[in-house]
């Protein structure tokens, strides 16, 4: 077969949007110029990748298999010009960092301090949910993820680096709001507002109120740590959040953090990536600074 890399950058651009269009965008060609690129990739291949039912593309079964190499192609090209930028002794490179969205409220901070030591590193930052932290880590399509529980079965190196307590936050002047060490059960009578299902701090408060031997009877989701304050701060309820989120509304003397008996539920953040996966200097840079100097940074 004779595929250029070009070609499997088009086709990967659009297998990951599932649209022509978009994909023109992205890569700044027009639309006649992806299409006839697909087009000579599936006579290539002598097969169709991609088929459209009504409105939607969706990829073919030959499809999925070149997706998973062209993916590995790219990763393959990233690694080559790190080796390369290491090789020529400089302090330029790409840097792929996923956090989950509660850490954006200190990773920024983190980047911050790296990027004044790496100005002239390029550096990808993606704030998500735990199920595409997960896909990142899986597709090796991020250099290191922050997040607040490791996977289970898949081969990473996970190093702890920070505590993340979760805190029952309400809105000002709550009658709970001067009581101390609330017993668990009194929250049994209260309106939560939560993170969604399969979010860190969701499966962690779970596992808690399991493990007391109590419930939450009454819950109201969220899909944003964001969404969660201001809904509190609203009145509708109350909220389990990290204290890592609380900074500005605390200041502002926006919300409570209630005194409850056994809380805060304490977590950890830990510092992830593939186990086996080759560090960069870079890599390696930001991994020193985030496991060694957090603690300092967030402090300042």
């Amino acid at each position: 077969m004779n595929i250029t890399i070009r070609q499997f950058q088009i086709f990967e651009m659009v297998a990951q949007n599932l649209s022509y269009t978009r994909a023109a965008e992205l890569l700044y060609l027009s639309q006649p110029a992806v299409s006839m690129q697909i087009k000579q990739l599936e006579s290539e291949v002598e097969m169709p990748l991609f088929e459209r039912l009504g409105k939607k593309l969706f990829l073919t079964e030959a499809g999925d298999e070149l997706l998973v190499y062209a993916r590995n192609i790219s990763q393959q090209l990233v690694e080559l010009d790190d080796v390369l930028n290491e090789i020529r002794g400089s302090e330029r490179g790409r840097l792929t960092i996923a956090v989950a969205t509660t850490a954006n409220y200190f990773a920024l901070k983190l980047l911050g301090e790296f990027y004044k030591r790496f100005s002239r590193t390029i550096i990808s930052f993606d704030v998500t949910n735990r199920e595409s932290l997960l896909n990142h880590l899986n597709d090796n399509t991020a250099d290191m993820v922050i997040m607040g529980q490791p996977p289970e079965g898949l081969d990473v190196e996970a190093t702890y680096f920070l505590d993340n307590p979760l805190v029952v936050i309400a809105p000002k002047g709550h009658r709970l709001a001067n009581e101390k060490q609330i017993p668990l059960s009194v929250l049994q009578q209260e309106t939560f507002i939560m993170r969604e299902n399969g979010s860190g701090t969701r499966i962690a408060v779970k596992r808690f109120f399991e493990e007391s031997g109590y419930s939450i009877s009454s819950v109201m989701e969220m899909s944003s740590n964001e969404a969660i304050n201001q809904a509190v701060e609203a009145g509708l309820g109350l909220g389990i959040v990290s204290r890592h989120t609380l900074e500005l509304e605390l200041a502002l003397d926006r919300l409570e953090i209630l005194d409850i008996e056994s809380f805060p539920i304490m977590r950890h953040w830990y510092l992830v990536h593939r186990k086996g996966k080759r560090l960069t200097a870079l890599m390696n840079a930001f991994k020193r600074l985030v496991v060694d100097e957090a603690g300092t940074i967030l402090k300042a």
